[in-house]
């Protein structure tokens, strides 16, 4: 998922779970660190809960109207109200939390960026239980004659996906050479403006571009490919009461209806088995 980027700037993060209020004598200082322990969570910044990601990533966390919205900024919301704190989100480089880094640093306390769980990320990061299972779709423009994946390749058709993601490997490992773009956005520019007549990528993303009259009128969903992908957020190696507190808010948000709810406004449809799955 994601790719590099160069703009690193705070922004707060405001969805419909936000509005949330800072619960008086349940944190302390830890003295000279600058950090705040909240309900046994040692946090970046006091008074926040400081989440890593990149910009822009529909409908997993995107700016709109001048705040940082999406699926994945409405499950952390609810990290942040079990703690009673606000989440603030900081748009970086996803390198700089697929290793690790800003977290190990103290800039970030989760990364929360629609990423994959891999045995190789996972050298770097602790992810929390699978929250999202993704599907890769191939998404053509209607005029080129493209009906399958395999179309792509027979017909001398272009296929573009975006740099460092499921979709990008997958078209690789299938012998094709993919033109790479720097994040969805260019993803789906490439397709409007010829560069590319198919481009793979996560299924959910296709769906929140499908919602234009414009991109449903051009183009159109002709494969959609179960790679096993699985979702999770990620905090430093060893935190284990974060980790811990973000598997209680995915786990209550389940059971009580609010992931169903959250799921409906960003994704789409809902089923079941995307609140499930399997562990990676």
């Amino acid at each position: 998922m994601k790719t590099l980027g160069r703009r690193t700037r705070l922004l707060a993060a405001t969805t419909a779970t936000a509005g949330l209020v800072l619960v008086a004598g349940c944190s302390s200082s830890d003295s000279g660190s600058g950090k705040t322990t909240v309900k046994g969570v040692h946090l970046a910044k006091a008074g926040q809960l400081t989440t890593c990601t990149h910009l822009p990533y529909p409908p997993f966390q995107s700016e709109i109207d001048g705040k940082v919205q999406g699926f994945d900024v409405s499950l952390i919301d609810l990290v942040a109200k079990d703690l009673g704190v606000k989440q603030q989100v900081l748009d970086t480089p996803f390198e700089n939390f697929k290793t690790g880094a800003f977290l190990n640093s103290g800039q970030c306390d989760l990364a929360a960026a629609g990423m994959t769980i891999t045995a190789e990320r996972k050298k770097n990061v602790d992810f929390s239980d699978p929250y999202f299972e993704a599907t890769q779709a191939v998404l053509v423009d209607k005029k080129a004659g493209v009906n399958s994946l395999a179309d792509v390749k027979a017909k001398g058709k272009k296929l573009g996906a975006q740099a460092q993601t499921t979709g990008e490997d997958y078209a690789r490992g299938k012998g094709y050479d993919p033109v790479s773009f720097h994040s969805s956005d260019a993803v789906l520019n490439g397709l409007r403006t010829g560069q590319v007549q198919a481009v793979i990528i996560d299924y959910p993303v296709v769906q929140g571009w499908l919602k234009d009259k414009a991109n449903a009128d051009a183009f159109k969903v002709v494969d959609n490919l179960n790679t096993g992908e699985q979702y999770g957020f990620t905090v430093k190696k060893g935190n284990a009461a974060l980790l811990a507190a973000i598997n209680k808010a995915l786990k209550d948000a389940k059971a009580d209806g609010t992931y169903k709810k959250i799921y409906e406004q960003w994704i789409g449809p809902y089923h079941s088995a995307a609140a499930s799955p399997s562990a990676s």
